[in-house]
């Protein structure tokens, strides 16, 4: 009977312990939506330990913040660089993640050789959308079923709804979109397919991925949502605003993913602003350096709730919530549009601890 008790007390321990093991950010959402990460090379090969133990207690989604865009991806004709890519994939697969690639079409990060000649003109219409083909075929067939879903065209459309002037604008016109998603799909016709772009409260920018996912569908062209990258501010958008945009991409029939979220904590820069003392004009720019204030610290959660309590008013459309990057030493942010700036814009600090808006979603 001793034996039996000591036993049975042991397994109680055991369950207690189990219960008191501390949530994920992914499971207080689960059953609404995805909660992702950008990863970036010292998570994707290991370097970044902490960072990695981040990764697999709290997210369940991974997007290729760089190692995917073609520059990265494809430098040179005829020359591909997998390396990381497929160190990108294997531990989402390792981990059981919704894997996303980014991204096969975009202006920016585009490799040098990849819309000019050799005497650095434009190629044709003909040897681009060749170029796209092979391109993406190549890519996207060797994560065929690995990878879930692609960013097919990023950042295609400019505020007022025009397209934007890019190379694949300049040489193929509206067409290239269309083009790209008809690659894509033939290459993994499985794999969700999205637009992306940030600025979406943008009425113009609204409007024009409106009718551009529309002619994609009237097109019969796969096309699965479209990304609201949500790079905000402390006093922009509005969360009406943001919400408008976000009910008009919902009620073309696709979903709606929230990517590349993070929230400056610091002043706008005003590029046109007349600044007599340069200096002094840098540091009223970079005002936190040695650490964020309790009270700027406050209003950014309080504003981070307000926006993932709107991602779960309206989780029956929304599919996926991802930050650009883990903890804040990983933004982007750092260091732009002025170098030296230290921002504070992600769901964990330097230290690695999450910050105070997502404790109230893991104790309910």
């Amino acid at each position: 009977m001793k034996n039996i008790l000591t036993l049975a007390a042991a397994v109680l321990i055991a369950a207690g312990c189990a219960q008191q093991e501390p949530q994920g950010i992914k499971d207080a959402f689960e059953g609404k939506f995805y909660i992702g990460a950008a990863l970036n090379q010292w998570e994707i090969t290991g370097a970044d330990t902490t960072g990695v133990e981040l990764v697999k207690k709290h997210f369940n989604s991974i997007v290729a913040e760089n190692c995917m865009k073609n520059e990265e991806i494809h430098p040179e004709e005829n020359v591909y660089n997998f390396e990381l890519a497929d160190k990108f994939v294997e531990f989402g697969e390792a981990n059981n993640m919704f894997i996303i690639g980014h991204c096969l079409v975009w202006h920016s990060q585009l490799a040098k050789w990849f819309a000019y000649d050799e005497n650095g003109e434009y190629v044709t219409p003909e040897v681009l959308k060749q170029r796209m083909k092979d391109h993406i075929t190549t890519v996207v067939t060797r994560y065929k079923g690995r990878v879930h879903g692609w960013d097919v065209v990023n950042e295609a459309i400019v505020e007022g709804g025009e397209y934007r002037k890019s190379p694949f604008y300049d040489i193929l016109g509206e067409e290239f979109i269309p083009w790209a998603f008809e690659c894509a799909h033939a290459a993994d016709p499985d794999a969700e397919l999205y637009l992306n772009d940030y600025s979406m409260s943008d009425p113009g920018r609204r409007d024009g991925y409106v009718k551009l996912i529309k002619q994609l569908q009237e097109r019969g062209l796969r096309i699965d949502a479209i990304g609201m990258q949500a790079h905000v501010g402390l006093d922009y958008p509005t969360i009406e605003e943001f919400e408008t945009s976000l009910l008009a991409f919902a009620e073309t029939g696709i979903n709606v993913m929230i990517t590349e979220w993070d929230m400056s904590a610091l002043p706008a820069v005003n590029f046109g602003a007349n600044v007599s003392d340069f200096a002094e004009y840098q540091e009223k720019l970079n005002p936190y350096k040695d650490g964020l204030p309790e009270e700027v610290s406050a209003q950014w959660n309080s504003r981070m709730k307000e926006f993932m309590d709107l991602f779960i008013k309206h989780s029956d459309v929304i599919t996926r919530v991802t930050a650009w990057g883990v903890s804040d030493e990983d933004s982007w942010k750092n260091g732009w549009p002025i170098p030296g700036r230290t921002d504070y814009c992600l769901l964990f600090d330097r230290n690695h601890e999450m910050k105070p808006f997502l404790n109230e979603y893991l104790n309910k």
